[in-house]
Parts: structure tokens; C-alpha cells; sequence
């Protein structure tokens, strides 16, 4: 007769407290930024234009992993909430940039502000030392699996 082998537990698992952790941070930012008025894709968007400034839609949509029908909507959104605009760049009415406004530019730095409270409120508790092999570990698991899109959710 085979041995049955035990199931094993739900919290035996890595990927389990990779998920308890991340949606605890994940959804306790979110609350901070939705506070602000935006969700977390465009915070990550705004955070994006920051830096790069004006870029063609698709350049964004690759830099975060979307899709071009997913970034238009986050465009259309933040483009309402008057935090970026949509340019059309010479003849071609097709082809169009997407730059952050000042409002948004001023907004940027306070929603970072929450990220870094978020990050401090989750993750003091760790040494310098955990925290540092922490990230390695996780970095190592992204370019492992060649992971590139931003998590979003």
C-alpha cells in the first residue's frame, strides 16, 4: 500500500508570507495615495514622467508594463485630473507625447513622501542588514525570472 503523503500547510510555504507581507504594504499605500487622489499605477506613471519628461505613450506603456490600451485609460485619467497633458508632435495627429504638468510635478514629491512612510512603517523593524539582504534576495528572484513589469496591484 503507497504512503500518503501530508498535505502541506498553507504558511509552509515562501510565496504565502511573500503575499500576507506584500498585500498588508501594498494596500496600506494605496490608502495613503488614493488619499491624495490617485491610485498606485498613476502614482507609478506621474513618478515615471517625473524624470523622463514628455515621452510617447507606448515608451511609458513599455517602461511600466502595460499594455497601450491600459496606459491610454491611465493617460485619459491623469490627463482629467489635470496632473499631465497629451501633445501632438508635428503633422502627425497620431503621434502624441505625454508630459506631466506643475501640478503634478508638485504632487510628486508628496506622494514619495508617503512611499517612504509606508516603507518605514512596514519595514523598521528590520536591521540594515536584513533589510539590504532583503532586497538582494528579491532582486535576485526578478532577474532570475526576468520579471520587468512593475508591479502595479
Amino acid at each position: 500500500m503507497a504512503s500518503r503523503r501530508p498535505v502541506s500547510e498553507l504558511d509552509s510555504h515562501l510565496g504565502y508570507w511573500l503575499r500576507f507581507v506584500s498585500n498588508h504594504v501594498s494596500h496600506a499605500f494605496a490608502q495613503k495615495v488614493e488619499a491624495k487622489g490617485v491610485t498606485v499605477a498613476e502614482w507609478v506613471a506621474l513618478r515615471e514622467l517625473h524624470d523622463t519628461g514628455a515621452v510617447n505613450p507606448s515608451v511609458l506603456a513599455e517602461r511600466m508594463g502595460m499594455t497601450r490600451g491600459a496606459i491610454s485609460k491611465l493617460v485619459e485619467r491623469l490627463c482629467n485630473k489635470e496632473l499631465v497633458v497629451r501633445r501632438v508632435t508635428g503633422d502627425d495627429k497620431r503621434y502624441q507625447l505625454v508630459e506631466i504638468t506643475r501640478q503634478g510635478k508638485r504632487l510628486v514629491p508628496i506622494l514619495a513622501r508617503l512611499a517612504d512612510e509606508n516603507e518605514r512603517e512596514f519595514f523598521n523593524v528590520l536591521s540594515n542588514q536584513q533589510r539590504s539582504d532583503l532586497v538582494t534576495t528579491m532582486k535576485s528572484l526578478v532577474a532570475h525570472h526576468g520579471w520587468k513589469n512593475i508591479p502595479l496591484e
